[in-house]
Formats: structure tokens, C-alpha cells, sequence
């Protein structure tokens, strides 16, 4: 049992508490971003996961815009914010979460209960209003997380968010691979799996490495919601399928098609 990782990670955690609660009040909005920016890169070493960034797609990104990515740990987030600290758009249930809850709380996380039609609608508008202020936005399309190798469909109705903000939608691709690159199936956060378990599985992998893929961005003049989240799906789905080593890829997600071909 890693106590000792664990141990850090507590220590990490009530750090970061302190920090958001005495610090953040006293700073603006870019030392608070450098900071966030510094403890997620720290808690992703204490987990003794990696970082890879890919940039040999040459896609520079795009500011302002709506960030989304594919959906596999609550690990994502702060993966996602070593690289661009973000305002992320994150299901109620993460709120009650120990010590994790409170801090995304407090550093800007938009909770959205499932299935509530006016939620939907409330944070839709907030979207908007925050990417006008300048604020870089992100979300999980998919909704939910899904085992590696999956892409779930892309739930299309904060895609609109974008239009309505006249802005780009910037597709990130995120994996966790082991040293052999084959996916690392400890990154999983799935079916009843608690948060706890989840961190004791991660630090109990013996390693593995977060691939951060940063694709090019998706106008979103003219475009229709329903369209985006698809040509945004067939994208990401597609780029997990490259470079991996070759028993990772037994049961790929469906490859890049139609409006996404422009993309490759």
C-alpha cells in the first residue's frame, strides 16, 4: 500500500487548501493562475504519473476559445492545468468530494447537476459571460468518464457556448500510457469506483505517463452546436489511435471521418 505517497498527497492537498483560502484572496487573476498552474504539476509528481506534451502537431492554441478534452480520470483536470490552468465545467457530484471538492470549488470549477435542463441553461450563459471576460473555459464533452480506448459521444449543448461567444472550440486528447506505450488501464475511473481507490490504483501502477495531445482548433463560424461536438469527437477519437504501441490498440474508438478529415 503506498501509505507514503498517500501521506504526501494529503499533505498536498491541505497545502493547497491553505493557499486558496489565506493566498488567492490577495492576488489577481495571473498569480492565482501561476499557482494553480504549479500545485496541479506537483500532485500529478506526488501521483508518480509523468508528463508528455505532444507538439509535433504544430497547432498553436487558440486564445480565446472553449477547451475540451476526452474524459478519463478526475486526474485530467490537473493534467490539463500543468499545461493551461482552466475554469472547468465539472458534475455536481465532485463538490462533495473530501478536500478535492472544496478546492475546485474555490478555483473556479462550474458544477452542472446531470440532467437538470435549467442547469444546463444557467451555465451556458456563465460560459459565455466568462469567455468574454477572458477566462479560458474548459469541459468534458463526454459527460462521464470512459475506460482508455473509448470515446463516448459528445454531448453537443455546451458547444454553444462557443458560437454564441464567437469563438473557437480547442480539442485536447488526453491518454496514460505505461513505458512501452500501451495504454495503463490504472488510470481508469469508472463504474463504482471511488476516489480513493482511484489514487491508491494510480500510485500502486508502478508509473505511467500522462500524453497531452493539443489539436488544431475548430472555427465555430456557421457552424451548427450538434456538428461541432461531432467534428470534436472524430478528432480526438482519432488521434488516440496514433502512436500507440500495437496491442494497445485491439479495440480502437472509431476513427476521424467526414468534417473531421480536415483536421489530419
Amino acid at each position: 500500500m503506498p501509505w507514503f505517497g498517500l501521506a504526501r498527497l494529503a499533505v498536498h492537498l491541505v497545502v493547497g487548501l491553505w493557499k486558496v483560502a489565506v493566498l488567492f484572496p490577495l492576488l489577481d487573476a495571473a498569480g492565482r493562475e501561476r499557482r494553480v498552474q504549479r500545485w496541479s504539476r506537483q500532485l500529478v509528481g506526488i501521483c508518480g504519473v509523468k508528463m508528455m506534451f505532444d507538439h509535433t502537431r504544430q497547432a498553436q492554441p487558440a486564445s480565446p476559445a472553449l477547451v475540451i478534452c476526452n474524459h478519463i480520470s478526475w486526474l485530467d483536470i490537473f493534467v490539463i492545468n500543468t499545461l493551461h490552468p482552466s475554469r472547468f465545467v465539472a458534475k455536481s457530484d465532485i463538490r462533495s468530494w473530501p478536500l478535492i471538492g472544496w478546492l475546485c470549488a474555490h478555483t473556479g470549477t462550474i458544477f452542472i447537476a446531470r440532467g437538470k435542463t435549467r442547469d444546463v441553461r444557467r451555465i451556458f450563459e456563465g460560459l459565455v459571460t466568462s469567455i468574454h471576460g477572458g477566462e479560458r473555459v474548459a469541459f468534458f464533452p463526454e459527460g462521464t468518464t470512459a475506460p482508455q480506448g473509448t470515446v463516448l459521444p459528445f454531448h453537443a449543448n455546451l458547444f454553444e457556448a462557443a458560437i454564441d461567444a464567437h469563438v473557437p472550440v480547442q480539442p485536447y486528447a488526453i491518454r496514460y500510457v505505461d513505458a512501452g506505450g500501451r495504454l495503463h488501464t490504472s488510470a481508469d475511473f469508472i463504474d463504482d469506483m471511488s476516489f480513493v481507490e482511484s489514487v491508491i490504483a494510480i500510485m500502486k501502477s508502478g508509473g505511467m505517463t500522462a500524453e497531452l495531445i493539443r489539436l488544431p482548433a475548430i472555427t465555430t463560424e456557421g457552424a451548427h452546436r450538434r456538428e461541432l461536438a461531432q467534428v470534436a469527437h472524430d478528432a480526438v477519437a482519432g488521434v488516440l489511435l496514433a502512436n500507440l504501441a500495437p496491442d494497445a490498440a485491439d479495440n480502437p474508438p472509431a476513427a476521424a471521418s467526414g468534417p473531421a478529415a480536415a483536421l489530419h
